[in-house]
């Protein structure tokens, strides 16, 4: 299960990998005031016009909140992989390869989760998910992002941010993200509602590349049950 889909469902990344490493770099470090954090990230996002990358995707139980007597999600504890493409404003595709093929494809005002094994397709409105889909950040744009998240810097010298949902009955509490060269992302940590962190590893990133556009256009193939939601 991907983090689109996770939100999507049941909460539709581990912060125990990302959390100690931040917090060594920015213990004496000047952290950015929430403005200019905004503004940083919102150059930052601005130079991406287009991007592709393989991702791996891993999802955990946060320290402390086990929760007891009941099991553990399918996914919990697995590593999936596959590619994400983006192109703004707001065409995102992610295609999970391994350990099961599903593929998510925004349109710009729809998103679209498919499920080629159950042979389903959900569709649900993109205004709707933009503060709950932490991925759609690296195709939303500058205002939108403003408007959904109150966004910081540990450090400002250093090109790695944290955002929370302004809105507090969204699917996740806190998000961070860093970036790496040519304002590549390299790291996605997510902290949801259900006490689970799921970490997504960019790699063989491309800022800008030609993209064929058709890829965002999403036709569910015949016989595929259509869930509108």
């Amino acid at each position: 299960m991907n983090i689109l889909q996770k939100t999507a469902c049941t909460l539709s990344i581990s912060v125990c990998t990302l959390t100690p490493v931040i917090m060594a770099q920015t213990a004496n470090a000047a952290p950015a005031t929430a403005q200019q954090a905004t503004n940083n990230l919102v150059k930052q996002l601005s130079g991406i016009q287009s991007l592709s990358a393989n991702f791996t995707q891993t999802t955990k139980l946060t320290s402390g909140k086990k929760q007891t007597n009941k099991p553990a999600p399918q996914h919990m504890n697995q590593t999936f992989t596959g590619t994400m493409k983006v192109a703004r404003p707001g065409k995102f595709y992610w295609e999970t390869l391994r350990p099961a093929k599903q593929t998510i494809v925004t349109t710009g005002k729809t998103v679209w989760i498919y499920d080629p094994d159950l042979q389903q397709a959900v569709k649900q409105s993109l205004d709707e998910q933009i503060a709950n889909t932490p991925a759609l950040l690296l195709s939303g744009n500058a205002q939108q992002i403003m408007q959904a998240y109150h966004i910081s810097q540990p450090d400002a010298k250093k090109t790695y941010y944290s955002l929370t949902p302004k809105n507090r009955e969204g699917a996740f509490n806190r998000l961070l993200i860093s970036f790496g060269a040519n304002n590549a992302p390299t790291t996605m940590i997510l902290e949801d509602s259900m006490g689970q962190t799921t970490q997504v590893n960019f790699s063989n990133v491309k800022v800008n590349p030609t993209l064929n556009q058709s890829i965002f256009n999403f036709t569910p193939p015949k016989g595929t049950d259509i869930i509108e939601q």
